[in-house]
């Protein structure tokens, strides 16, 4: 108890300001059934005393994959989970999307670029004593992402149709959100951006919650 108190100590204020609202947000039972797949993975690898490597997939890797990943290793550090590795991955690249950039910095991440291309490359921070995420948008076999003993977890209903068999996966889990990009050019886009964020986190947070870390 006094590691993982510790481990959220160092997070940035606003961070943790945002997942005390976070955790209490509720989630049905019909969805715990969903994501209970991914906690009996964590579960499994954590029990065997294995790395846990999870590669969250949607079809640009720009929006929701990216979200996934990010709040998915945060939840780990959270709940002290060791060995925990999370990637994102598209069925194409495009571009992380700038109002996902927006949307975390306003949650309190410290972003900056690495490289300013078409594509550009991020370092997203969300403690200035732990390794930064690094986010950009790549297929979900890029060299950067692992080839072998993972679980390929996707993220919306396209990659799930166009993307039955992922090479190398130990597991293919669909955990499926609404794409926010319905709300670009409205008025509601930063509101909805927002809501799937913390969506996203809060059920990242009951899957890492669930894990029960014998060490």
């Amino acid at each position: 108890m006094f590691t993982k108190f510790r481990l959220l100590l160092v997070m940035y204020r606003e961070i943790k300001h945002n997942i005390s609202k976070l955790i209490v947000l509720p989630i049905s039972n019909e969805r715990k059934k969903t994501l209970n797949e991914l906690v009996e993975y964590v579960q499994s690898k954590v029990s065997a005393n294995m790395d846990v490597n999870i590669n969250f997939i949607c079809t640009h890797n720009s929006r929701r994959s990216h979200f996934s990943q990010i709040w998915a290793q945060i939840a780990a550090t959270y709940y002290n989970i060791p060995r925990v590795f999370c990637y994102s991955g598209g069925t194409e690249a495009t571009a992380l999307f700038p109002k996902v950039v927006a949307t975390l910095i306003n949650t309190g991440f410290k972003i900056d670029k690495l490289l300013n291309t078409d594509n550009p490359i991020y370092i997203i921070k969300y403690s200035d004593s732990s390794m930064p995420i690094i986010g950009f948008s790549k297929v979900h076999d890029h060299l950067f992402n692992p080839s072998s003993e993972f679980a390929a977890v996707i993220t919306c209903s396209q990659a799930d149709l166009g993307c039955p068999f992922v090479a190398g996966a130990d597991k293919r889990i669909p955990i499926t959100y609404e794409d926010p990009k319905v709300s670009d050019n409205t008025s509601k886009q930063t509101l909805i951006y927002n809501t799937r964020s913390l969506q996203i986190a809060s059920e990242m947070f009951y899957v890492f919650s669930m894990i029960e870390n014998h060490k």
